[in-house]
């Protein structure tokens, strides 16, 4: 039977989907506040099940449990795609700035409202619909399916390499379709081979055993000011790094990168309009811009915390300084040796006593543009979007280099989830037409891996 039928059924069955998405909803998954986590974890293995897909709870500890759905085809045996996606979903506050309840589901013409609606559930029930609507016209799939569903992502998947070591053999797989996927504001999917790695930490500095009175800052020191003086040997204005070698090990871009970010879109007068700024750092203009975005690493202050900050006036030496610092990383850099860098800067330039929190760390991860899988994708994507924009990396992080090392198989990004989506914000949302050609992109991408050799 053609892929034409198949398609048609995710045309005749969008209803369900829709409906099966708000059910999911409307089940709160709060990692940060473990809130409905394993009740939503249950639902998405029922959603599976009722699908057709073979699903099973899989447990670690005490860490939020994985979904895990397989479906083997009958035809074809030798290929295998993989799913990634996760069932939590980020904290609603501030909440009355919500115009309807945050997990109602409430669908207002094109539009599904709720936390989740695109960041993951609505994501995840296009994969699911995708594979339902082959085995619903066609008794099979194209090749073997498996889903690895996620309770802690938003929270940085903090176990994940936890449990791809543990089910290795389990979740083997020849390529992996990432999470998420963005929309541009003219609907075309962006299709991002990679992620930047992420090395978070905390500094810190008590300088006393209780704030003072700041007559006293003639005797007391201030640690506010010591970090500040710490802070300014990280990088340059331009946002350059100067931490010794701290470039070492960067992956160049290649020419055919290059090529990609060339075509890549770029409103740099939009871009600037949104987020009310009047040059970028370093006054980046054109293809430099896009090389930073991709393959550049950052040092950001994420925030600092110091004395008094509340309303109106108080003179005072506080006790204490801390600082959030996140270094955004590219191929080959590895935050273990990254934070060793680190620690060996500030004690190198005289701030030992300063001490290094570390919340996380996670590696970049790249699939090749010539590797067979991206033109699978790219045209399954030009043919249910009609366009598609190729991105060499996203800016941002995920777990994604843990999943291409483990399971040695690439992973690339695409999906339904429009830039203006309010992901991670109240009134969060996704569009219904973006969801059915995202389900037909899946459809498309089964069909196309499962004819590769």
């Amino acid at each position: 039977m053609s892929i034409k039928k198949v398609l048609q059924h995710v045309d005749k069955n969008m209803n369900m989907l829709v409906n099966d998405l708000c059910i999911l909803i409307q089940q709160p998954s709060v990692s940060a506040k473990n809130q409905g986590i394993k009740k939503c974890a249950n639902l998405v293995k029922n959603t599976l099940k009722k699908s057709g897909i073979k699903a099973e709870i899989l447990s670690t500890k005490n860490y939020p449990p994985i979904v895990y759905g397989e479906i083997k085809s009958k035809n074809n045996p030798h290929k295998t795609l993989l799913f990634y996606n996760h069932y939590d979903v980020q904290p609603v506050e501030p909440i009355e700035l919500w115009n309807n309840d945050p997990f109602s589901g409430k669908i207002n013409g094109n539009k599904i409202y709720g936390r989740g609606s695109s960041d993951d559930k609505g994501e995840m029930i296009t994969r699911i619909k995708a594979v339902e609507s082959f085995l619903k016209e066609t008794g099979d799939v194209p090749c073997n399916v498996k889903f690895v569903i996620e309770g802690e992502e938003e929270t940085g998947s903090a176990h994940i390499e936890q449990y791809l070591k543990k089910y290795k053999k389990k979740f083997s797989c020849d390529g992996i379709i990432w999470e998420f996927g963005h929309v541009d504001n003219k609907d075309r999917p962006i299709i991002d081979l990679g992620m930047k790695g992420l090395l978070y930490v905390e500094l810190s500095l008590r300088e006393s055993n209780m704030d003072s009175h700041s007559s006293l800052a003639v005797l007391i020191k201030n640690p506010a000011w010591r970090l500040i003086d710490a802070l300014k040997t990280l990088r340059d204005p331009s946002g350059k790094i100067l931490i010794k070698n701290w470039y070492n090990e960067v992956k160049p871009l290649s020419n055919e990168d290059i090529k990609i970010l060339k075509s890549f879109p770029f409103n740099e007068v939009e871009f600037k309009k949104e987020f009310g700024i009047k040059q970028f750092l370093g006054n980046k203009k054109g293809l430099m811009i896009k090389k930073s975005l991709a393959a550049e690493p950052t040092c950001n202050i994420a925030g600092i915390v110091s004395g008094y900050h509340a309303e109106g006036a108080k003179t005072v030496i506080p006790a204490e300084a801390r600082v959030k610092i996140d270094f955004r990383l590219v191929p080959n850099m590895d935050p273990k040796k990254q934070e060793i860098r680190l620690r060996k800067h500030l004690k190198s330039n005289g701030f030992g006593d300063i001490k290094i929190k570390v919340y996380h760390g996670e590696a970049a991860a790249r699939t090749d543009s010539k590797h067979p899988f991206v033109s699978h994708v790219t045209s399954a994507a030009s043919k249910s979007f009609g366009k598609y924009i190729l991105s060499v990396s996203s800016a941002g992080t995920g777990p994604m280099h843990s999943f291409t090392k483990i399971l040695n198989a690439p992973a690339i990004a695409i999906g339904s989830t429009h830039v203006f989506s309010r992901i991670h914000s109240p009134n969060e949302y996704t569009r219904i037409d973006l969801l059915k050609k995202a389900t037909k992109c899946m459809c498309i991408i089964l069909e196309n891996f499962s004819k590769s050799r």
